[in-house]
Parts: C-alpha cells; structure tokens; sequence
C-alpha cells in the first residue's frame, strides 16, 4: 500500500488553500456564538467520542472480522474528522465555524483518545503492538486548519468585498479538489482495491453512512439546526484517514491494520458526497439559511 503524494503532500496543501478560502466567510463573531451556546460542540463530541467507537464495535462482532482489521476499524473510528469535513460542510451550506472549532478540540482530545481505543482494539481483540500519544496530530491541524482559517478571517477583516467575490471561487476550486482526490485514491490503489473491498468493503461502507447518518439524526434530534447537524454530520462521518494510515503504516508497522482506512479514504468521499446533496435536497426551503451565522 502506498500513501501516494497526491494524498500525503497535495491534499494536505490544497486543504490548508481550502481553509483560507472558509476563513473568509467566517468572523469572530461565528466563533463567540458557539463559545455562548456550547450544545453543539457537546453534541457532536458526545457522538464522536462515545457512540461512534460503540458501533464500530458492534460492527467488528457482527461482521467477525480477524484481529488485525478489527484493530483497523477501531483505530478508523477514533481518528477525528479533519479538514476535509470542514471542506464537505462548506459544500452543502453547513456551519463551518462549528466544523473548525470540533476540528480543533477533537485533534487535542485525538491526542489521547486514538491511543486509549487502539490500545484497548489491540489487547480485547490479541493484536500486537503499542500505540503512544499523538502530539504531532495537533501541530499537523494547527499548520493545516487553524493557520489558514486565521489568516482568511484576517483578509475577510480587512476587505469583507473580497472575502464576498472569493466565494464561489472557493466552492469550485473545493468541488475540483474532490474529485481528483477521489480518481487519484482509486488509481493509487486499483491493484489492490479489490482484495480491500473484499476484506473489509461492507464493514467500513455501513460504518460511513452509520457516522454520517448518526451526526445528521443526532444533532436534529437534540434540536440543532439544520446547518448544524450538516456540520456535525460531516465531522463524525468523514475521518482523518491520512492520521489513521500514517498510525497503522508508521507507528504500528502494520499493512493490514491500515486497510480499512484506506477503504474508508475512497468511499467516504462517494458516500458523505451523497448523502450531503441528499439530505441538502431533501428540504430546499430551508437552503436560505446561512450555516456561518445560524443560532444556536
């Protein structure tokens, strides 16, 4: 398996792009409104943290999955949601700013969570292996998301006509990234592709539309508004898979441990891209409404 450079090096750069562009439509005041009504954040955390590894759990149990993948997959649902949420949230109107702020608390809690629950993966199912904290996980979202957000809310301070006529701009330079992302994660691996989807194919698909479908209901069910249980769907159902590689491949060493992200890595786009036109179609009265300063 190779983490080619168009996912290791390309991704990362056009994403922190990406970011500035969001953080031209994002003020100050986005950020002062959650930090006043933190029910979002707790929402979404609560989801992530707790409910997501339970069912990956159940997944592993149901599925009978051998060690190794079980490991895999656990490892898969304690990475957070990273920049390319962010990224998908922006595309269907979602609340970016709620995006940015889970990014930046799940990468510090990912810190001690991703080795808390692969560690635990790793001894419940007879794996091998050890896995310490992830302190360059925060210095990576501080260089990739939280540096370029600043530096676009700093332009939007500065000239909010420019921030206005960068914004589609921004959308289809985002729409344009996807899509390569997409062809080059299946190209990268079509020699191996089919042997993934056959070890783990079902498990990870059921898993992303479990995530995506639990961010949405949840945050509606404790009454959050629409754009922010598209943010918070995409933050819970689109993972860091670039961390999670770089984990089992690096630190444990381990290809088959790394299989079910990079499975993950390509259908998530398909699946999280789906459901978002799905769910953003489904109620069109309400696309008015402005993800970046919704209430709360």
């Amino acid at each position: 398996m190779n983490d080619s450079a168009l996912i290791s090096i390309g991704l990362p750069v056009a994403l922190a792009i990406i970011m500035f562009g969001l953080g031209l439509s994002l003020t100050l005041g986005d950020f002062a409104r959650i930090a006043r009504s933190p029910r979002a954040v707790v929402v979404a955390l609560a989801l992530q943290m707790l409910v997501l590894p339970s069912i990956a759990f159940a997944l592993i149990t149901v599925f009978d999955l051998e060690p190794l993948l079980a490991v895999g997959i656990m490892l898969l649902a304690a990475s957070p949601g990273g920049t390319t949420a962010n990224l998908l949230s922006h595309l269907f109107r979602g609340d970016v700013a709620l995006n940015v702020t889970l990014t930046a608390i799940n990468s510090v809690l990912a810190a001690v969570t991703i080795p808390l629950i692969t560690n635990f993966a790793i001894d419940h199912f007879g794996a091998e292996g050890t896995l310490g904290l992830q302190v360059g996980k925060v210095v990576q979202v501080i260089a990739i998301v939280l540096v370029p957000v600043a530096l676009g809310m700093l332009v939007r301070r500065r000239s909010a006509a420019f921030a206005a006529r960068a914004d589609r701009p921004v959308r289809v330079f985002s729409i344009t990234v996807l899509a390569i992302v997409s062809v080059g994660a299946i190209l990268g691996e079509r020699d191996n592709l089919l042997d993934y989807l056959r070890d783990v194919g079902i498990v990870v698909a059921i898993f992303c539309l479990c995530s995506l479908t639990l961010g949405y209901a949840g945050a509606r069910l404790f009454r959050l508004t629409r754009a922010q249980a598209i943010a918070t769907s995409m933050e819970v159902g689109v993972h860091n898979t670039t961390v999670a590689l770089t984990i089992a491949l690096s630190v444990l060493d381990n290809t088959q441990v790394a299989i079910p992200s990079a499975v993950y890595s390509i259908v998530m786009y398909v699946l999280a891209g789906s459901f978002g036109y799905a769910i953003t179609r489904s109620w069109p009265q309400e696309k008015a409404e402005s993800p970046a300063h919704a209430t709360v």
